[in-house]
């Protein structure tokens, strides 16, 4: 297992359109391997695979509320988490224009997580993992061509300053809302 570096030779040749990245197929056996919040994976696939329709995430929906849960909870992040991710980042790739905020949402936070608690990612799942969150940016532009209400921006944002290598960045902007942000600058003026 080995961390990533912002700026890595892999963040930067990214987007060479002749390089294929590793994802770790839905079918694989791999999953049966990988762990998560509650044992071992082999729901994830399933719910991965209805992120082709682009769903928003409402309370106990799936299959966000089971990704969610599984891998990303309270905090912890686990393998299948990265091999989840890009998986998400390819369907939010498919329309950003239309995909709701969650799908910047969820990658943010599992980086987030990785970096606060150290946790390492499997070799085999590195790359693409990195792949995934070297995209973000250019799916944040592309989704900047519809309104964004506050959610968006905020997960967008948060997702920018996560793939940067900027985790404190990315939790503020997940938390903080115009309400928030107000209050901060009548602070400043201070």
């Amino acid at each position: 297992m080995r961390p990533i570096e912002a700026g890595s030779a892999m963040l930067m040749s990214a987007f060479d359109p002749k390089r294929t990245f590793r994802m770790l197929r839905l079918e694989s056996p791999r999953w049966s391997e990988l762990q998560h919040a509650y044992g071992v994976t082999t729901d994830i696939p399933a719910l991965l695979l209805q992120l082709v329709s682009l769903p928003d995430s409402v309370g106990e929906s799936q299959p966000w509320f089971g990704l969610w849960s599984a891998l990303a909870h309270q905090g912890e992040v686990y393998p299948a988490s990265f091999a989840a991710v890009p998986h998400v980042v390819g369907a939010l790739a498919e329309n950003p224009a239309t995909a709701p905020a969650v799908f910047f949402h969820f990658p943010a936070w599992v980086e987030i997580c990785r970096k606060r608690n150290g946790t390492a990612i499997p070799d085999d799942l590195a790359e693409g993992y990195e792949h995934a969150l070297a995209r973000i940016p250019t799916l944040a532009a592309a989704a900047s061509l519809r309104p964004w209400d506050e959610e968006m921006l905020q997960c967008i944002l948060a997702a920018i300053a996560a793939v940067k290598g900027d985790v404190a960045v990315a939790e503020v902007m997940l938390e903080l809302d115009s309400d928030a942000a107000a209050k901060f600058l009548a602070w400043m003026e201070r």
